[in-house]
């Protein structure tokens, strides 16, 4: 289950990844263009992307401290709780099998 949620957010982080790339290439490629105007356009989309770039980063520690959380959790259950971990993985093992033997 937490994978379907997770590849969702692994292919935004790529896309916006991909987004401050593509602005900051733009960026280099228009600084030779004059005038203030356009200065000041690219002074400010360089500091969104600089902001941009600094949420991504914190989004991704973020999600990597919640997915360590999780693992934890898992393994203080499984090792208070050693028979019911068995049980749900027999479980689940049959269910797959199941599955997989349907087709």
């Amino acid at each position: 289950m937490t994978t379907r949620t997770a590849e969702p957010r692994d292919r935004l982080m790529e896309d916006l990844r991909a987004v401050i790339a593509d602005a900051e290439e733009l960026l280099a490629l228009t600084k030779d263009q004059a005038g203030d105007s356009a200065a000041r356009l690219r002074e400010r989309v360089q500091e969104r992307l600089l902001r941009a770039r600094d949420r991504l980063g914190d989004l991704q520690d973020s999600a990597f401290e919640r997915a360590r959380a999780a693992g934890v959790a898992a393994d203080d259950y499984v090792h208070e709780q050693p028979w019911q971990a068995v049980g749900i993985a027999a479980g689940v093992g049959v269910l797959i099998g199941l599955l997989l033997g349907r087709r």
